[in-house]
């Protein structure tokens, strides 16, 4: 059971996390000091060390949380036994209304130094592994039940659901006057027509 004072830890571990995702949202990750996010945060620079030791970490912590959300959704998912046609379509729609709400600039950022600096890369390879991996079981155990296409590889479509979740993001960068309502509509027509079993 776990005690009041580490879920208080927790909680302030969240907060600060957010505070450095909105400092690396608006200066980027090298951009942003230790003293802004410590600034964002309320919080002394010896007590945020506290918590995370350096930028990276940081980095770690909102790489794994991503890993932490797909367990969840896979889980709840299963669990439900919704059409995982259905359930992998309003996910996109979901990540997509995360996105419009909090801004490409994080996860792109990210992406940049994780090209730049192998620890940032590694942090995000491995996260991403895993995210996939949990994809793909579910995507099999889905074709074993005749949901989608048992002609296609798992381990691949799971890796391009994750880049069309990326792609989201860079074309509000590229296209910033795009019909979001559009191209969610697109992507779900898209999305359905190439997992869907072939007749």
């Amino acid at each position: 059971m776990r005690t009041i004072h580490a879920a208080k830890h927790d909680e302030r571990r969240a907060q600060i996390l957010a505070a450095a995702e909105r400092c690396f949202a608006r200066r980027g990750f090298h951009g942003a000091s230790i003293a802004q996010i410590c600034k964002e945060a309320k919080i002394s620079p010896g007590h945020l060390y506290h918590y995370f030791g350096s930028k990276e970490e940081m980095i770690t912590a909102i790489a794994e949380s991503g890993l932490v959300y797909t367990q969840a959704r896979v889980k709840q998912f299963t669990e439900s036994k919704t059409d995982a046609v259905s359930a992998t379509v309003s996910e996109l729609e979901n990540l997509r209304d995360a996105q419009r709400r909090a801004g490409p600039g994080v996860l792109l950022d990210i992406l940049a130094e994780a090209a730049r600096d192998p620890q940032v890369g590694g942090i995000l390879q491995d996260a991403s592994k895993g995210m996939r991996l949990l994809l793909a079981t579910f995507f099999e155990e889905a074709q074993k039940g005749g949901d989608i296409d048992p002609d296609l590889d798992p381990q691949m479509s799971a890796a391009i659901f994750i880049s069309l979740i990326d792609a989201g993001k860079a074309l509000t960068v590229r296209y910033p006057d795009l019909d979001m309502d559009r191209f969610g509509k697109t992507m779900e027509t898209m999305l359905r027509r190439f997992l869907s079993r072939q007749n």
